[in-house]
């Protein structure tokens, strides 16, 4: 019978097949799942934060795009994902909330899926799918055995991707 893991906020997890992970409650955060398609390892991050560098209490590296993805990325490989095989799915980086202001310190939701798509990229991980942005939170639940996401919102439906 398989489990599902929950992934708190800035917080990450990895699960063997046929295991599944769960985070509740995406807003301007984005949850990355990343699935070795041949171990089927997977791993899921519920990031808060587009860069570590750019915040002075930064010990904790789920809570930022650039440490919590390679930190997830890291333990994935100890666990015996093969690097070339490792695929991501995002989902999250909503603007929830309106502001008359129109600086970019107030669109965290969209700068996350920034840092996160160029983590990636850097990473040299492709993305096979994602539901990112909207005004609307999320849910998300991983399967390790099928690499399928379910997005959960309310008012906008389910949709698997």
């Amino acid at each position: 019978m398989a489990e599902v893991i929950k992934v708190g906020m800035a917080d990450l997890n990895c699960v063997y097949p046929p295991d599944a992970l769960i985070t509740l409650g995406l807003g301007s955060c984005v949850g990355i799942c990343l699935h070795d398609r041949e171990t089927k390892i997977s791993g899921m991050v519920h990031i808060m934060l587009p860069y570590s560098h750019q915040i002075k209490n930064n010990s904790n590296l789920a809570k930022f795009a650039d440490t919590g993805i390679a930190k997830l990325l890291d333990d994935m490989l100890k666990m015996g994902a093969k690097r070339s095989k490792v695929v991501s799915k995002v989902a999250g980086g909503a603007q929830m909330f309106n502001f008359n202001d129109t600086s970019d310190i107030m669109r965290i939701g969209a700068r996350n899926v920034v840092a996160v798509k160029e983590t990636l990229k850097n990473l040299n991980i492709p993305i096979l799918a994602e539901d990112t942005g909207g005004s609307y939170g999320r849910t998300i639940e991983f399967s390790s055995d099928t690499g399928l996401l379910l997005v959960k919102t309310i008012g906008h439906g389910i949709k698997q991707i």
